[in-house]
Formats: structure tokens, sequence, C-alpha cells
């Protein structure tokens, strides 16, 4: 868009360039960690155990504990079957129930504290540390950002 300056001329504007998009890295760190709060607290399990159904060091799914849930136990790996395989007296709801009214406490902790903190503390140490960081990660071009 043209624009009239003082002296009757006009000049051009200058158009904004697209940037491409860069991920947070901040905001993947916060979402890890509150898929790994509803995990372990839900299922009984850190995330890792939950999508790869090794707990402890061993893949045993269906056969881990009745109040522990993995990913491959619920797609049907091991003797349960599609859902699981739970001790007698256990489902699929109770078990998430049960694991929820234990640990609720935690789970709000990680859920709602945590992000909450997470953005106080940048706020705070953002001129310090995060722009710094983020200019060095823009000048190696990698496409993230803190």
């Amino acid at each position: 868009m043209a624009r009239r300056k003082q002296n009757g001329r006009f000049k051009k504007t200058t158009r904004r360039k697209s940037r491409k998009k860069q991920t947070n890295l901040t905001n993947l760190l916060v979402s890890g960690m509150v898929l790994n709060s509803i995990t372990s607290n839900t299922m009984n399990t850190n995330l890792v155990e939950f999508v790869t159904g090794r707990v402890n060091g061993s893949y045993k799914p269906g056969s881990d504990g009745s109040t522990v849930i993995t990913l491959p136990e619920l797609l049907g790996a091991g003797p349960g079957g599609i859902g699981g395989n739970y001790g007698s007296g256990y489902s699929l709801g109770k078990v998430l129930t049960d694991n929820f009214k234990n640990n609720w406490m935690q789970l709000l902790t990680g859920v709602v504290i945590v992000p909450v903190a997470v953005r106080a503390v940048s706020k705070v140490i953002r001129k310090p540390v995060i722009l710094p960081a983020n200019r060095l990660l823009k000048q190696l071009d990698l496409g993230v950002k803190i």
C-alpha cells in the first residue's frame, strides 16, 4: 500500500516477511511433564513405561500388577486380550478410579501447578537467560526456541 509523504511523494510500506515456524522447547517440556503426570497418576506407570510396556525393565503386559496399565496391555498384548488383564474384582474402570482416588493431589499438581509455575519462572528469567539463548539458537538455524 502506498503512503503519501509530506513532500507529496508516495512511499511504499515494507511488507512483513513470513518466518518459518519454530518449535518451542519450553512448551514441549511442559507438555511432556503434564502427560507424564497423567500417566503416572492414572495408569500407575511413567510415560515411557506406559508406551513401551516395559515396567521395571521387563515386558510383561497384563501380568505386571493389577493397578499398572500399559498401552500394549490396552491394545491386547498379553494374556488379558484387549483391555488388559486385572486381578479378581478389578476392571479397567475400577483400576483407573482407584489410581485417581489415590493420586488425585499429585495429578492436580502436575496438570495445573506445573504449567503455571513454568510460565511464572519463564517470565522472570526471560531477559537474562531466554532471549540470549534464543538469539544463539536463531544463529545456529536449528528451528527451535526456548
